[in-house]
């Protein structure tokens, strides 16, 4: 870790008024939420869907439980064929557009945009 502190800091990454170890810091932080998307991309919702929107309260593998605004908990199951804009952590709230069977389809985070209005 002091080799890679080390060569951070002689590659001029040092923010001024930080010390190395914070500003390594920030980078794991940012690495962990994912890849993010430049600009305003959405995508389209799916047909034959319906929409469900609330907080993520557990996430169990491959599902997340949310609850709706209303206080009722439901499993969102997901899979390899579930587009997610990117994962979700207990306390993200989140919409998901559930199919027929009962699997997600897409999944998208909302505090972005909720924030934004």
């Amino acid at each position: 870790m002091s080799v890679l502190g080390a060569s951070l800091l002689g590659a001029g990454c040092n923010i001024a008024g930080t010390s190395g170890q914070e500003d390594l810091g920030r980078g794991i932080v940012r690495g962990t939420l994912g890849a993010q998307l430049a600009g305003d991309v959405r995508f389209p919702i799916p047909a034959n869907t319906f929409a469900l929107r609330g907080q993520v309260t557990a996430v169990e593998g491959g599902a997340y439980v949310v609850q709706d605004v209303i206080g009722v908990e439901r499993r969102v199951a997901h899979d390899e064929n579930t587009q997610i804009d990117r994962p979700a952590h207990v306390g993200d709230r989140i919409e998901a557009f559930v199919d027929d069977k009962g699997r997600a389809v897409l999944i998208r985070n909302i505090d972005r945009d909720e924030g934004s209005q």
